[in-house]
């Protein structure tokens, strides 16, 4: 067994008596690849980290993206809360019941982003506003927001559903 690893070790070339360039070229060689390895492993782990910053922007922008969808197929019952508020009951206490699962609904979608436009006596923004009529009058500015037929939202900053309203015109 040690006549294996003497013949190993004297096939090995011997830098100091291989000369003074042989060694300095090895040893250059070395820190070459040394230095390609190095760069190699920096740029992994940059490619790494972007993967992994990009995988949790996905991850939440999904998740935002759910959750609105909720949000925006639970509008129409919120909706037909506001109506069924407006609407006259014979019962205070079933109206009282009425307002109250409305609030609860509402407060529940505000905590998650939603929040109202405002509209009355705004001026008419297409960006904000659905026209649905317009009504000719010198007793508003024109293009002044006079009513509201549905109400329109943002959820986290984003236009969800824009606001249908009645918009004075002036003749």
């Amino acid at each position: 067994m040690t006549a294996d690893v003497s013949e190993n070790v004297s096939a090995a070339p011997d830098p100091v008596s291989a000369g003074p360039d042989t060694a300095a070229a090895e040893r250059d060689a070395l820190k070459a690849e040394r230095d390609e390895l190095k760069e190699l492993l920096l740029r992994r782990q940059a490619e790494f980290e972007n993967f992994r910053k990009r995988s949790e922007r996905e991850k939440t922008e999904s998740s935002q993206y759910a959750t609105g969808e909720l949000v925006r197929e639970l509008l129409p019952v919120l909706d037909d809360f506001d109506r069924a508020l407006k609407a006259e009951a014979g019962n205070a206490e079933y109206a009282k019941g009425i307002a109250m699962i409305y609030n609860r609904l509402y407060d529940a979608l505000k905590k998650q982003g939603l929040e109202p436009i405002d509209t009355a006596g705004k001026q008419f923004d297409p960006h904000l506003h659905q026209a649905v009529e317009r009504v000719e009058t010198k007793d508003f500015p024109d293009h002044t927001v006079l009513g509201e037929f549905q109400r329109g939202y943002f959820f986290k900053g984003k236009l969800l559903r824009p606001a249908m309203v009645r918009v004075a015109v002036n003749p």
